[in-house]
């Protein structure tokens, strides 16, 4: 059969398509943090109730996570140019709904249909600038990737504070999503102008089903973890979850019968057998229940427990961001001289920072901005040092030519764990605050996220010794 030539990447304008694409990346990220800030602020204005404040975070996190891997495979199908701009462009219109929405239920759709557009965005920066930085500039490239994503954190709260704060065009929290749409209509332009077309890859196909059953194994699981407090967690909620299990069960079984018929399955089954990837995905896992959730809970904490303004609460979050971009960058070079054991470091640094949180919101009765930014320092050097080298580890015993199968497994279970851990630590939090008080939620979070980051650290002391003999 005829195979038709394709032109070969063109790779002289590579620094503009750079720019471009981690622009889009730099968008993403600041997305997810600044939503964070505006929270309160969005539940005041639309009488949101506990369970929409955080299916606001999770839903979209939850469509991201299970459809971040067919984004990727609708690349390799159609060509990476192309879903790139759809995903910019669905991402741009679906901000601006967020913005336009008028009820918490509304919102949460809208999120919904973000996060999907996100997810076909997102997997092709990757893989753009794996095709154009092919020779020694590659370090450098992947280097700017990794700073832009660590600032989009500190921009996303600084910009979030500063954007609900001064209720640009009596906008309020709305212009949270309404910046991103003159930045994606941008990016957009830019990307159709500059972007070299992509080859497609000969004999990719699209597993609709999986993602269908992914998705929806997911929402049973996290979903009545989000509306639990609010339905008086009904025996229906917890059926819901039960379902939510063999579902996911199901979705393995499937994985295995699209294998035996030829198929390409949303993750590489060979994977199931390496043990020490697995237990790598199990701290991934803990961690990032860990990860964003604490984000929240602090938000709430300052902002509710402790009236502190949005932009001052933005700000205090900024030294926090700074420390895990300085933590990323000495991370990495650390972790391919000792291993694991920095990620430990970081586990029991974190600890530290949370129990001096927990130490200063017992103590005092109206903790500072400044007091709670200093020590938020402590935790978000912690949380660099695990965070930065921690993919690389995960994926460390992975054979080159499952690599991609494998990140993808890897990102996933990022973003379901920080879903995860948005439901199940802001329903304790809720509930707390409603029995007691907001400082009482925060002490009792705060507890549980030391417990997950020593679960993160027993599963990479596990992985280690999986990886020793193997």
């Amino acid at each position: 059969m005829h195979q038709p030539v394709t032109k070969p990447v063109d790779s002289t304008r590579r620094w503009w398509v750079l720019a471009i694409v981690v622009a889009a990346q730099f968008m993403f990220g600041v997305d997810a943090f600044i939503v964070n800030v505006a929270i309160p602020t969005i539940a005041v204005d639309l009488h949101a109730t506990p369970a929409q404040i955080e299916s606001v975070i999770a839903i979209y996190l939850i469509a991201y996570a299970t459809l971040v891997v067919t984004g990727g495979r609708l690349g390799d199908i159609h060509g990476t140019k192309n879903v790139f701009l759809a995903g910019v462009l669905g991402f741009t219109v679906t901000s601006l709904w967020c913005g336009l929405a008028q009820s918490g239920m509304e919102l949460i759709v809208a999120r919904l249909a973000q996060g999907a557009t996100a997810a076909l965005m997102v997997p092709q920066v990757l893989a753009t600038l794996h095709l154009l930085f092919t020779d020694d500039s590659r370090g450098r490239a992947f280097s700017i990737y990794g700073i832009v994503l660590g600032l989009a954190g500190a921009a996303g709260f600084l910009l979030g504070g500063l954007l609900v704060t001064i209720d640009l065009a009596h906008t309020g929290w709305r212009s949270v999503f309404f910046v991103n749409v003159p930045c994606g209509v941008v990016i957009a332009a830019a990307a159709w102008r500059i972007m070299p077309p992509v080859p497609r890859r000969a004999g990719t196909r699209l597993d609709i089903r999986g993602s269908i059953v992914l998705f929806a194994g997911l929402l049973c699981l996290i979903g009545p973890l989000l509306f639990g407090h609010d339905a008086g967690w009904a025996p229906g909620l917890w059926i819901a979850m039960a379902m939510g299990g063999v579902i996911l069960a199901a979705f393995l079984q499937l994985e295995h019968s699209v294998a035996r018929a030829g198929g390409m399955p949303l993750i590489d089954l060979t994977l199931l057998a390496d043990a020490a990837f697995l237990r790598g995905l199990g701290a991934a896992f803990f961690f990032f229940v860990a990860n964003l959730s604490f984000y929240l809970v602090m938000t709430l904490f300052m902002q509710r427990g402790l009236r502190i303004a949005p932009l001052a609460a933005g700000l205090a979050f900024i030294p926090l961001a700074l420390a895990f971009v300085v933590a990323s960058r000495h991370s990495g070079a650390r972790a391919r001289h000792r291993g694991t054991k920095v990620l430990i470091e970081g586990c029991a640094l974190q600890i530290v920072g949370l129990a001096a949180l927990a130490l200063l919101a017992n103590d005092l009765d109206t903790p500072t901005p400044i007091a709670l930014a200093l020590i938020m320092i402590i935790f978000g050097y912690g949380q660099g040092m695990v965070m930065a080298p921690l993919s690389g580890a995960v994926l460390s015993t992975v054979k080159p030519v499952a690599a991609g199968s494998a990140s993808g497994m890897y990102g996933t279970v990022a973003q379901i764990g920080n879903a995860a851990g948005v439901a199940a630590i802001g329903a304790v939090f809720f509930a707390v605050e409603a029995l007691q008080s907001a400082r009482a939620g925060f002490l009792v979070s705060l507890g549980l996220f030391a417990a997950l980051i020593m679960i993160c650290a027993a599963f990479l002391t596990w992985m280690r010794h999986a990886s020793a003999r193997s």
